[in-house]
């Protein structure tokens, strides 16, 4: 179906991708150092959260760079997909830290260690702020990019692990309970986990050449066999060439009496895609009905 992307300026994108990454890059820094001199594994899981952003990030901005290069002897389509590889890189990420820290929180569970609540609170509303800002930066871009939505959602989740990490503080402050640290680093794991898990299935459905996951290709397929001078198509394969660009390749049989009608047969199927569907690139073979393939 027709998409409706937000818009903008490629230069304006990277600038604010490069402005997260700065202000990543410092949080995490700024939060290890706090996580060690506090003693909270909850803010050194939330630091190596941070630090996947940056990472995240960094892979983002490579993609986006080259995704806008053009088609070469080499990458005949295109660059585009590098985007999808990006994305699928940090949701695995994501899981892989998601596991780590698990791991982790159970390990402080079984052997507690004093915690400097003051830190933890004032570096967790830090945190809190820069992961609100890049969240903010990426909101607009993520709607029309599987990339930089795999950012925006780590953002959101180190939002949302940061206001966690501060109401930890708050209670070990307030009742010294230490076993809250280890509980908040095992939650934030659970939905980044949950977070990872629940995105990753689109740019793995992309590369595995899926079909495009809100096309009805029965409706597809109906709509060009309503075409006069269309008997059926066989060997129908729809897939995506980048994230908003799908493609079909497909056997069209001919009824017997139109072959002579086949450039205007044809004509009216690649407008039917384009318009109905945004099926801007299709490939075509033609069949007379006597001599199409049965198998």
């Amino acid at each position: 179906m027709p998409h409706d992307h937000a818009h903008m300026e490629p230069k304006e994108g990277d600038r604010r991708v490069a402005i997260a990454i700065w202000a990543n890059g410092l949080l995490t820094v700024a939060q290890v150092v706090g996580g060690i001199l506090s003693g909270s594994l909850a803010l050194i899981a939330d630091a190596i959260h941070n630090f996947s952003d940056m990472a995240s990030l960094v892979i983002a901005f490579g993609a986006r760079k080259i995704a806008r290069r053009p088609a070469d002897a080499k990458m005949t389509f295109g660059y585009g997909r590098v985007e999808i590889v990006a994305a699928l890189i940090n949701y695995t990420s994501l899981i892989i830290i998601g596991l780590y820290l698990v791991y982790e929180g159970a390990m402080r569970f079984a052997n507690p260690v004093p915690i400097e609540g003051w830190t933890v609170v004032i570096l967790g509303g830090v945190a809190l702020f820069i992961d609100t800002l890049t969240a903010l930066l990426t909101y607009s871009m993520q709607k029309g990019s599987v990339n930089i939505r795999a950012l925006f959602l780590h953002n959101l989740s180190d939002a949302l692990a940061s206001v966690a990490v501060i109401v930890g503080g708050v209670l070990l402050l307030l009742y010294d309970v230490r076993w809250v640290d280890p509980a908040i680093t095992i939650g934030i794991a659970a939905y980044i986990l949950w977070l990872a898990f629940t995105e990753i299935g689109g740019p793995i459905r992309t590369l595995m050449l899926g079909s495009p996951p809100d096309m009805d290709t029965d409706a597809v397929i109906a709509a060009i066999e309503d075409i006069d001078g269309v008997e059926e198509l066989h060997h129908a394969h729809f897939w995506q060439m980048q994230e908003h660009q799908a493609a079909l390749d497909t056997h069209v049989v001919i009824e017997d009496a139109r072959w002579d009608d086949l450039e205007r047969i044809k004509e009216d199927i690649k407008t039917r895609l384009e318009e109905a569907f945004d099926i801007s690139h299709s490939t075509l073979e033609f069949e007379r009905a006597r001599d199409k393939h049965e198998e």
